[in-house]
């Protein structure tokens, strides 16, 4: 598959059982044909692919299967690809700007394309004074998960953006795949982390 397979301005998808956040690293063992050659297409062209969250299917491909997604996704950007095996790629990629799906439609080899329209990015809002023992709790997840051996979250670490800290809580939290959506649709950061905050106090993660 080429770039220009793709024609005016569709956005090659991948769906997941999972929701990806801006800013968030996203990691993927690549087996498939189709997306072999998106993975390899990305790389050549330098573009994104859209991460949707599935609500009924399967990630690997089933003959006759129905697949449904969520309407709104996030754009992934290639941060590495490595092949250890062949015919497998090791694939990294960093979470970028949302967007809302238009016809999405399946091609003859299986992959899903769509119109998008791109949702505005957070605005840069400071945590509020009530919400610092949530600030803090994810500083000291970050240190303990790094005494561990664990890098999770890719760098810079913003603990002065609401909207990054509920993002890195949302993807921590033992929470359903459908409230993580729900919280990453939301457009306001600050109603993410009011959110976010709530959950932690009432399961005494955070006083």
């Amino acid at each position: 598959m080429r770039a220009t397979d793709i024609d005016d301005g569709a956005l090659a998808l991948f769906p997941l059982r999972a929701v990806l956040f801006p800013g968030g690293l996203l990691t993927l063992k690549i087996f498939e044909a189709r997306y072999l050659d998106l993975i390899t297409a990305c790389l050549r062209e330098r573009m994104p692919f859209g991460v949707v969250t599935l609500k009924s299917g399967h990630e690997v491909r089933h003959a006759g299967e129905d697949i449904s997604f969520e309407p709104v996704g996030t754009l992934a950007e290639l941060i590495s690809v490595d092949s250890d095996t062949p015919g497998i790629l090791q694939v990294a990629a960093r979470g970028g700007s949302r967007f809302t799906l238009h016809e999405p439609t399946q091609r003859p080899d299986g992959l899903w394309v769509a119109r998008t329209e791109a949702i505005a990015d957070d605005a840069p809002l400071e945590p509020s004074a009530s919400q610092r023992a949530a600030v803090r709790g994810l500083a000291d997840a970050i240190a303990a998960l790094r005494a561990q051996g664990a890098t999770p979250f890719l760098e810079p670490h913003r603990l002065d953006d609401a909207g990054w800290v509920a993002n890195r809580w949302c993807e921590l939290l033992p929470i359903p795949t459908a409230a993580k959506y729900a919280l990453m649709t939301l457009t306001g950061p600050g109603d993410r982390l009011r959110l976010v905050d709530e959950y932690l106090r009432a399961q005494s993660v955070i006083a």
